[in-house]
């Protein structure tokens, strides 16, 4: 990779989605597939149970631009997903990993 494309790829947004989905094995791959199926990128995945373990939250880390909003849409119609929330880049469950994976 040459300095170009690094300056290119810091010039680029991020943005958070949070998807609360119903918790049961296959999931987080429908929801990551649909993003997979479209060729869009996803940077970061963090996926954890919340509450009894009957749901799961999905954050997923993606680069903005402006298929985002129709990916979102998207995901809403995903039969487990519960919820979908857009949050900016430095939302606090990415920022402590910047400094360790994330450029």
């Amino acid at each position: 990779m040459n300095a170009i494309n690094r300056n290119e790829q810091q010039a680029i947004s991020r943005a958070v989605l949070e998807i609360d989905v119903n918790n049961h094995p296959g999931v987080m791959s429908h929801v990551v597939g649909l993003f997979s199926r479209r060729a869009y990128n996803v940077e970061g995945i963090l996926c954890l149970p919340v509450g009894d373990g009957q749901r799961s939250r999905i954050w997923l880390l993606v680069n903005e631009d402006i298929r985002l909003p129709q990916m979102i849409k998207q995901a809403e119609k995903l039969v487990d997903v519960i919820s979908v929330h857009r949050h900016p880049a430095e939302h606090a469950v990415f920022a402590r990993l910047e400094g360790y994976f994330l450029p």
